[in-house]
């Protein structure tokens, strides 16, 4: 079960991080800092993070993965110094390729290391100035590990494909689009069974094609036994601006996964006002799903409303519907762009095109292209005219709503082909159009505040991939299209759609 109370920060350590936190961070570049996804932790997370721990054994070998300036290895050791059971000794392998932190990193290590020796502990460090990924791979854990503990906040960039660190992943059985889940992944395979690892990062890892071999190697080899959600995106960095959904959890190595998982969750990170409750397991990650999404039910209303939605009665395949990413990759259709209509050119639909529900086109005064040329290179590109559904595929951070839908109406456009971009889903049947009272219901389902609360219980990123939407549960046609009828011309206020929606049963 997660703590539930915010560690206190009498240390000297702790204190000398998170001052070198502040002067760092204040003369890193803050969109260099963003670009490598260094966001360095502030003490009341550290804190937070460090109370996950259970009872520490008598030798303690704490690894701290992109470890910056210290500050989880400060709170680590001021959690140790401060529990009725201390251990008796701590080694420490931090690793830090930024030289700009590895002096702080050594200050701190060092006063870990003065406020060990008043706790009777003894301590003792080494600092690894590799790339963490890189040398795991190089040494097969021969010259570092195996650890006791774990303790993360990783740099959250994206690993290329072709990248020397995706390479590396691969000589030790490890898929992971980014370098956050790269290092949880490598952390894992280092422990020792019944190893402990607690990290902060990004929850765009609970659902997605692209985790879900991360997703498979955690839950194979780890048990999970709690995730802590801060439900403000501006609070866990917010020295950093950075708006990011974090979670907070722990993993232990090589046991049997528990019955039930703790869910908990707050404001941020000064909040003491924690609420959280055991869920089911088999809530969190449902054992119908191939994909092992994980779901995080905070709440009681949470759970209510998930088994509402996953209590519908249809899949989009029972409704004869399909779900597909938008064809027109436009910079790799360059040459077939048109800015404006034109007589042998066909309409291009891009998210900007979208207002009140429908497809407001052309839109002159956007950057965007308004056309397509029509010949035989973009045919295949193309869809026959009809009414369709869209929803965008990325959702700004700033954005209130994650799904968000309108209907192409062709009453509206004439054009016997449309091209719909690449940033788009788009609804259909058999590659063309969708009943117009089906169509309807379906944007007000996709609309409704539930339906968008219940995506983001398993989605913490910006990202609404088309796989997502195939796993939604939905009403009847019969019930979609009698909601279509109260859709006739923009789309209704939110209120209006959400009592509709509630309306049928949900």
């Amino acid at each position: 079960m997660f703590s539930v109370a915010v560690s206190a920060t009498h240390s000297s350590a702790l204190t000398r991080a998170d001052a070198a936190r502040i002067e760092v961070s204040s003369k890193l570049d803050p969109k260099e800092r963003s670009k490598l996804g260094q966001f360095m932790t502030p003490v009341p997370v550290a804190g937070f993070i460090a109370e996950q721990f259970s009872q520490f054994p008598h030798q303690v070998r704490l690894l701290d993965a992109g470890a910056g300036v210290g500050a989880l290895t400060a709170a680590f050791v001021h959690e140790a110094c401060n529990r009725v059971v201390k251990p008796q000794s701590i080694t420490v392998t931090a690793f830090e390729i930024d030289p700009v932190l590895l002096k702080h990193l050594k200050d701190t290590l060092n006063a870990c290391t003065e406020e060990c020796r008043t706790a009777g502990i003894d301590f003792t460090y080494q600092i690894i100035s590799n790339d963490f990924i890189l040398h795991a791979a190089k040494s097969l854990f021969s010259a570092i590990g195996p650890y006791t503990h774990a303790i993360l906040n990783p740099p959250y960039g994206k690993i290329n494909s072709a990248s020397k660190a995706r390479k590396a992943l691969r000589t030790l059985n490890i898929e992971a689009p980014n370098q956050y889940a790269g290092f949880v992944a490598v952390a894992v395979q280092q422990l020792v069974p019944g190893g402990e690892l607690v990290a902060i990062t990004p929850r765009s890892f609970c659902n997605g094609t692209y985790f879900k071999p991360f997703r498979d190697l955690l839950l194979g080899q780890s048990a999970l036994h709690g995730i802590h959600v801060y439900e403000a995106r501006n609070k866990a960095f917010a020295d950093d601006e950075v708006l990011q959904e974090n979670i907070i959890y722990k993993l232990v190595k090589g046991e049997p996964q528990p019955a039930t998982v703790w869910l908990s969750s707050s404001r941020g990170p000064e909040d003491t006002n924690i609420s959280g409750r055991d869920v089911p397991f088999r809530e969190v990650v449902l054992p119908s799903d191939p994909h092992r999404y994980i779901r995080l039910t905070v709440s009681d209303a949470d759970e209510d409303l998930a088994k509402r939605v996953r209590g519908l009665p249809c899949m989009l395949k029972d409704l004869g519907v399909t779900v597909s990413t938008g064809r027109v990759v436009d910079f790799r259709a360059k040459e077939h762009l048109r800015k404006n209509p034109e007589a042998e050119a066909v309409p291009l639909i891009y998210p900007c095109h979208f207002e009140q529900g429908l497809i407001a086109w052309p839109k002159l005064d956007s950057r965007k292209h308004n056309a397509l040329a029509f010949n035989m290179q973009t045919l295949d590109l193309m869809v026959p005219c009809g009414t369709y559904v869209l929803t965008k595929r990325f959702t700004s951070k700033e954005e209130k709503r994650r799904l968000v839908a309108v209907i192409y109406d062709p009453e509206r456009i004439e054009a016997k082909h449309v091209g719909f971009e690449n940033h788009l889903n788009y609804f259909h049947q058999n590659g063309g159009g969708l009943r117009p009272a089906l169509a309807r219901g379906l944007a007000l389902f996709l609309n409704s505040t539930a339906i968008d609360l219940y995506f983001r219980q398993f989605s913490g990123h910006t990202q609404v991939n088309a796989t997502d939407l195939r796993n939604l549960h939905y009403p009847t046609a019969a019930q979609l299209e009698e909601a279509g009828r109260h859709f006739a011309g923009v789309l209704p206020p939110q209120a209006e759609i959400d009592r509709i929606i509630e309306d049928l049963s949900m």
